[in-house]
């Protein structure tokens, strides 16, 4: 069931348009349609976050896959994805959610806007909470916020972080840390833990992606001061394999011991014909982090 949730920052722009302000896109949305993420629409000049509550993925994930190494290791938790995503990878490796979106109006879709498939459902947030304590008897912490990007779905993630955290439960995100300020501000008293994709240290590499690296930059520095911070850089060859020690000594700048994760590229989505990543590029790039962090990990070797 989709509640038709108003979305939060935004405000009304000329004509019937809405402005969103809820990441640096800051979308100027005609009526009946939505901004680079897919999931916020203008309906009759009100912003709506489409896609509340509507589930992609559920799973009981170690939280060592987040990845978070120093987080209640041994401890798993919740993970829940929605669709969507505000920016645009090439390489993702989740791009099966993270760009599902219909092209379609509500109207030709049933309501909802989105492509259907049978493993998406909609969840309140009352549902997410009540399923978090559900599994607590299988080792669950919490609910970690991820899959796809989980800030575009703000309005939920939020609701839901208010009710893990009034259980003494754990909120968790895993995100690309593209957001505007003042929202981030406003959500990280709930937060314990956030994994942030930190995609390399050049601001011509985020232009590629849609994005910008001052912003993503902002994100891990205000993080830091509130909650647990890990860093997670998918090493691709020939695209950001040199960014890795200036990246690493600027981490090193906020707190030497912030672990960083250097992951393995593997083919998908728009670079299916790249090659993987070699695995003594991602150790010789350890090594090379190593020289400013104290917590380097090199996951997905696999």
């Amino acid at each position: 069931m989709n509640e038709q949730k108003q979305a939060l920052y935004w405000s009304a722009a000329e004509n019937i348009n809405v402005r969103c302000g809820l990441c640096p896109h800051r979308c100027n949305i005609p009526d009946n349609a939505r901004g680079v993420c897919g999931v916020r629409e203008n309906r009759g000049g009100k912003l709506i976050a489409s896609g509340y509550g509507l589930v992609s993925s559920v799973a009981i994930d170690p939280i060592e896959k987040k990845p978070l190494y120093m987080f209640h290791p041994g401890k798993r938790i919740l993970s829940i994805g929605g669709l969507g995503c505000n920016l645009h990878c090439p390489f993702c490796q989740n791009h099966e959610i993270a760009s599902q979106w219909s092209a379609v109006s509500s109207r030709q879709s049933g309501g909802d806007g989105f492509t259907r498939s049978e493993r998406e459902r909609w969840l309140s947030a009352e549902d997410a909470a009540a399923l978090a304590v559900k599994t607590i008897p299988e080792g669950n912490i919490g609910i970690a916020y991820t899959y796809n990007e989980p800030l575009i779905g703000y309005e939920f993630l939020y609701d839901c972080a208010v009710l893990i955290s009034e259980m003494g439960l754990k909120n968790v995100i895993v995100t690309n840390g593209y957001l505007n300020r003042e929202p981030l501000e406003a959500l990280l008293p709930l937060i314990d833990a956030m994994n942030i994709d930190l995609k390399a240290f050049t601001g011509d590499f985020y232009k590629k992606v849609g994005g910008d690296l001052e912003t993503v930059k902002e994100s891990i520095s205000l993080a830091h001061k509130h909650c647990h911070v890990e860093v997670t850089t998918l090493v691709i060859p020939g695209e950001n394999e040199d960014d890795v020690g200036e990246l690493a000594k600027w981490l090193s700048t906020i707190d030497p011991g912030i672990p960083l994760h250097l992951s393995r590229f593997f083919p998908r989505y728009r670079y299916s014909d790249r090659e993987p990543t070699p695995r003594e590029t991602v150790i010789r790039l350890r090594e090379t982090a190593g020289r400013y962090l104290s917590n380097v990990f090199t996951g997905n070797m696999g």
